[in-house]
């Protein structure tokens, strides 16, 4: 009996031995030696550059391997898990800090893919039920037919790997298939889905990013997939061009994605699948109401619809029916109006996004409806970008599991509340661009789990203490610029956390650089602009071990001399004092401003040396208003990728050079203000990719190249004022349809106005956008890219940017312009400002130039018109600057709001009468305070009557002596307005000059 109970428990050791060998993945088992080369073999082909595959060694045991892993009571290769997962950086799904992290993270990542080629030798693991290949890169090869062999797959993971050409069809024999991910690879089309029937065992399908455009067969053969649990067809270019016959059930569906597809409206089979609990609808043409039908899928727990352009009618009643949903997206669909009351229902909701919407009621009453429903669930709220208005109440301190929270881009006002220091699982809060004011709440900074903070563009102000900080020990980005807070440490302070992304603009940081930078070791994001900052730049600053990707410390009163730029995409150092020669830049450099310093020196160092590789990556260049010299280099054949060029207010000389040319793909080019000669070379007609083009106030000669209007056809600003272009306008100008500034002035132009500038259907035509925009990326805070030209309007020289768009004008003054004003401006509806001044235009003021009720100036001065002012002039409500003077107009001026507002210097040197001049129009004959200085005797009307010609005598010779040879001698009338420019340009320098001193005496007091 002793000896049986001894072999029975004998026997199940051995049992317990046997599972636990098997169950245990560290046992002693080794793999199979033909198995062992094969992985070796298949090795031998990838590219490793980061040495993941250390540890596949010859002779060592390969069930030991990185990714390789073993059944161990067979020893053999069961499952390879070669992606990249967790290596890749910690991506924050919020776009609005997209790229913020450091490019050595991502260098890393990339270079930590697998590459090179799949070798075939993966056929003899006979066993292999899971292979996972996905996010590597595997440069743009095709799928190896081989994998189709691998008869054991359950799972194949070959995702975002680099994959092109056609999907093997073959792989519909892998029938024990469980998963199959191919999504995110770059697939030819594919015609038909019919080999994927043959995948009868299929739980998860992913073809993302297939096309499947003309794949009508797409629907029916999913559709009888009797496993299939998930699928997902994002982005394949699916339409509602399905067979309505079809009879859809898909009996085990409880996963759909199609999400960034063509569907202009929700497919109705989707109602009648009852088993469903994730719906993906994002990003399609969606129009039209939402439909109700949602509510009879009850077991919902995922439901994303944003991104479509459903009608602002839409209803949201039918959400009161699903009590389990978890997550509802509905950003930018559309909504207006009262949110609240739809939400009141949704007990379960863990994630809200209606961003981007029309939602118009009080912050706090969204608050309230989310308190009653889901206080205790809610993790993530989403409502950026709306009308919302009030304060934020104290109850938001009361959702204990808030992890993410976007109020960003509404009207909200009043204080931070100090409950926000309740909400212990916050970790992103986004308060950005509102209107909340008071200071920065002590109770905020003992979020110890925040991560990231953005209170930028704002009205809060008051002293951040260094104790704010204290606690915020995981905080990797504070974004605060655009407020008016201060913060000025002890100069020995260390700060307890090491940021990311750094954003204090604004702030008063200064006088002093703030020291405590010198303690970050990983900024990559750095705004210290309009901070009150003055002095040298310290030393220590450009050996941060540290790579930027923005860098801006412009507009402050920084000095000195700088030799090199830190390593960073973008460095704007704009509005300083900075003086030297410029700074030697490094290369990844995408966009550098330097204008409105005391640089000086030549371009050749940065431009032409080919050490800096800035060819490769520069995308904006703007060096404007420094104290450069010397010619522009003529070495630009390969800033193929330059989109803005800005050397404008310097002392540059010589030719436009040739190569310029060749920078196709340049959307502004500004050269103003400089020395430059000669005519405008013909191989500029290249840049078909111009928005903006000045040469303003240079020395160039030559006709208007005809060439211009032919070519630049995308041409919005055209500026070419005080040269010495001679000739006529060409009339190809009037074929720029996108044109909505032009400026011609002091330069010697003769012949006609053009009739066909009626064609100018950007000046004709009232625009929806308003604003102009370059879309070359420029990483900023607020994302804003836009173009920026200085034009002279009113008289006066003023910077347009995110207004550009708005302003449309037309500026031909002091040429030599001959013939009638067109009637046919009259058409250009919506000019803004219209100047003919200095030329010698005749005949009569076209009547409909009233009709163009957008004009805010219009100068006709100094020419020889005649006749009466139009009586449509009392039309022009928004006239703000008008100048008729020195014709020969006659009559009563029009009676109107604004034509009797300007001053009698507007219409001086003519024969006009009526307000707002004194000579009245009731009689022939003149009133006594003019005849006779208001005496009624006739002897001293004599006197005065000599009086009278004395002056008139006086005036002629005066006139003809003086005044009249500006008008007929072009070179006189030329230099007469040049030397005007010329003394205010040193009247503006001369109290600016004043001004800083002034501003630097009171600094220092």
């Amino acid at each position: 009996m002793r000896a049986v109970t001894i072999s029975f428990f004998g026997f199940l050791l051995v049992i317990t031995a046997t599972v636990l060998s098997f169950c245990d993945g560290n046992s002693n088992v080794l793999c199979i030696e033909s198995e062992r080369q094969a992985l070796l073999q298949f090795k031998r082909h990838l590219i490793d550059r980061s040495n993941r595959l250390s540890s596949w060694v010859e002779g060592e045991d390969c069930c030991e391997w990185v990714g390789v892993f073993c059944n161990n009571f067979t020893g053999h290769v069961k499952e390879l898990h070669l992606g990249l997962h967790s290596s890749s950086p910690d991506v924050e799904l919020d776009d609005e800090w997209d790229g913020y992290f450091q490019s050595a993270e991502w260098d890393a990542y990339f270079r930590s893919k697998l590459g090179g080629k799949i070798n075939p030798s993966l056929i003899e693991l006979k066993h292999l039920s899971f292979l996972d290949l996905s996010n590597n890169d595997f440069g743009g090869r095709a799928i190896p037919e081989f994998i189709a062999s691998l008869k054991s797959l359950t799972y194949l993971n070959l995702s975002s790997a680099n994959f092109q050409r056609a999907i093997p069809h073959n792989l519909g024999n892998l029938s024990k298939l469980h998963y199959l991910d191919l999504g995110h690879n770059f697939f030819s089309e594919a015609k038909t889905l019919q080999w994927v029937s043959g995948l009868s065992s299929l739980q998860y399908l992913d073809l993302s990013d297939v096309d499947l455009s003309t794949a009508t067969d797409w629907l029916p053969v999913t559709n009888k997939l009797p496993s299939l649990v998930q699928l997902h067809l994002s982005d394949c270019y699916l339409n509602n061009n399905d067979p309505s016959s079809i009879s859809v059930n898909y009996t085990s569906l409880a996963v759909l994605n199609l999400s960034s597809n063509r569907l202009s409206s929700i497919p109705t089979w989707i109602f009648s699948l009852r088993s469903l609990v994730s719906i993906d609808l994002n990003s399609n043409a969606v129009e039209g109401v939402i439909p109700n039908g949602f509510q009879n899928i009850s077991s919902l727990k995922f439901l994303d619809l944003s991104w479509n352009s459903f009608s602002s009618s839409s209803t949201l009643s039918w959400l009161s029916n699903l009590n389990q949903l978890q997550f509802l997206g509905l950003g930018c669909v559309g909504l207006k109006g009262n949110f609240s009351s739809a939400i009141g229902n949704l007990s379960s909701l863990t994630h809200l996004d209606v961003s981007l919407n029309g939602i118009d009621q009080e912050v706090s009453e969204i608050i309230e409806s989310l308190s009653r429903c889901c206080l205790d669930r809610l993790e993530s709220l989403n409502i950026a970008s709306n009308k919302l208005s009030g304060h934020l109440p104290d109850q938001l301190g009361q959702f204990k599991n808030l992890a993410y929270l976007s109020l960003s881009g509404n009207s909200i006002s009043g204080p931070i509340p100090f409950s926000i220091g309740k909400l212990s699982s916050l970790k992103f809060l986004y308060v950005a661009k509102n209107r909340l004011n008071a200071t920065l709440p002590q109770s905020l900074g003992q979020l110890g789990n925040l991560e990231h903070l953005d209170v930028s563009n704002n009205m809060l102000e008051g002293n951040i203490s260094e104790m704010f900080f204290s606690n915020l020990l995981r905080l990797t980005v504070f974004w605060a610029s655009n407020n008016m807070l201060t913060f000025k440490p002890n100069p020995s302070w260390i700060p307890p956390f090491q940021w990311k992304s750094i954003g204090l603009g604004n702030w008063r940081l200064g006088p002093q650089f703030p020291q405590w930078l010198q303690f970050q070791r990983n900024i990559s994001r750095l705004d210290i602009s309009h901070a009150g900052i003055s002095g040298v730049i310290p030393t220590w600053f450009w050996n941060l071990s540290t790579s930027f990707v923005y860098l801006n410390l412009s507009h402050n009163h920084l000095v000195g001399e700088i030799s090199y730029l830190l390593k960073s995409r973008t460095v704007d150092l704009r509005s300083n004092l900075l003086t030297g020669p410029l700074p030697r830049p490094i290369s990844n450099l995408e966009f550098l401003f330097l204008s409105k310093n005391l640089f000086s020196g030549s371009l050749s160092n940065i431009l032409c040396n080919s050490s800096t590789k800035l060819e490769e990556t520069l995308t904006i260049l703007d060096i404007e208003s420094n104290l450069l010299s010397g010619e522009i280099p003529d070495c630009w054949e390969n800033y193929q990728i330059l989109g803005v060029l800005n050397l404008g207010n310097n002392n540059l000389t010589g030719k436009i050079p040739r190569s310029l040319g060749y920078v196709g793909g340049i959307e502004s080019l500004n050269l103003r203000n400089n020395n430059l000669f000669g005519e405008v070379p013909s191989i500029l007609q290249h840049l078909a990719n111009l928005l903006i083009l000045d040469l303003s106030e240079n020395q160039l000669t030559g006709s208007i190249p005809a060439w211009i209007g032919d070519k630049l056809l995308g041409l919005v600003v055209l500026n070419l004022r005080s040269n010495k272009f001679q000739a006529y306008i060409p009339d190809q100008i009037c074929a720029l349809n996108s044109l909505q500034f032009l400026d011609l002035g002091y330069n010697n132009i003769s012949g006609a106005i053009p009739k066909c500038f009626s064609n100018l259907s950007a000046m004709a035509t009232k625009r929806i956008d308003g604003i102009l925009y370059v879309w070359v990326w420029e990483f900023n805070p607020n994302k804003e890219f836009y173009l920026h030209a200085s034009l002279v309007m009113r008289g006066r020289e003023d910077e347009y940017s995110t207004t550009l768009g708005l302003v449309i004008g037309i500026d031909l003054s002091v040429n030599s312009l001959t013939g009638d004003i067109p009637k046919e401006l009259g058409n250009i509806k919506e000019l803004r400002s219209l100047n003919l001044s200095g030329n010698l235009l005749t005949g009569q003021i076209p009547e409909n130039i009233g009709n163009m009720e957008e004009l805010e100036s219009l100068d006709l001065s100094m020419n020889r018109l005649h006749g009466e002012i139009p009586s449509s002039f009392s039309n022009l409500n928004f006239l703000n600057h008008f100048n008729v003077s020195y014709n020969n107009l006659t009559g009563k001026i029009p009676l109107g709001t604004q034509l009797q507002s300007f001053d009698k210097l507007s219409y001086i040197g003519n024969l006009l009468c009526g307000p707002p001049i004194t000579k009245n129009c009731s009689s022939d004959s003149e009133t006594p305070d003019v005849r006779n200085g208001g005496s009624s005797e006739g002897r001293h009307r004599s006197k005065v009557n000599w009086l009278y010609v004395s002056m008139v005598a006086g005036f002629v010779m005066g006139f003809w002596g003086v005044v009249a040879p500006l008008f007929f001698i072009r070179s006189w009338r030329f230099a007469y307005y040049k030397k005007l420019d010329h003394i205010g340009d040193k009247l503006y320098v001369f109290w600016a000059t004043i001004g800083i001193r002034i501003w630097k005496w009171y600094s220092m007091l």
